[in-house]
């Protein structure tokens, strides 16, 4: 993954039409796996887990605990030749990185790393 410099959580190449793209991108996809748990507004993909409920950045891919802090998710992705596809849609990296995230958010108790385990359930403990 090529490192990208992000200022202010705003991904610097993401434009005004890149974000609306993959708004675009995430209804289709929560309609067609039924994804109830999702919705976008503005440049966010709100996502009600079981767990907490998240907002994922259109731009940038930055997830935040609602009521909580930053969850750094590192995500690997298959690649073919260097380069990262969702086929037939848009070829552009951070979106396949995104969508991964929402699909990951959605479906959170199924999440496995006890890192990322732990970070969600301590903003609870904290409440």
């Amino acid at each position: 993954m090529s490192a990208l410099l992000i200022l202010g959580g705003v991904d610097p190449e993401a434009s005004h039409s890149t974000v609306e793209m993959r708004s675009i991108i995430v209804e289709e996809l929560a309609k067609l796996l039924k994804l109830n748990n999702v919705e976008v507004k503005k440049q966010h993909a709100l996502v009600e887990g079981k767990l907490a409920s998240y907002s994922l950045h259109l731009g940038s891919g930055v997830v935040h605990q609602i009521g909580g802090s930053m969850i750094r998710l590192l995500l690997y992705l298959l690649s073919i030749g260097g380069r990262i596809f969702l086929p037939m849609v848009d070829d552009d990296p951070r979106t396949a990185e995104i969508m991964s995230k929402l699909l990951l958010l959605s479906e959170d108790t199924k999440i496995k790393d006890p890192a990322i385990l732990t970070h969600i359930r301590s903003y609870e403990q904290m409440r």
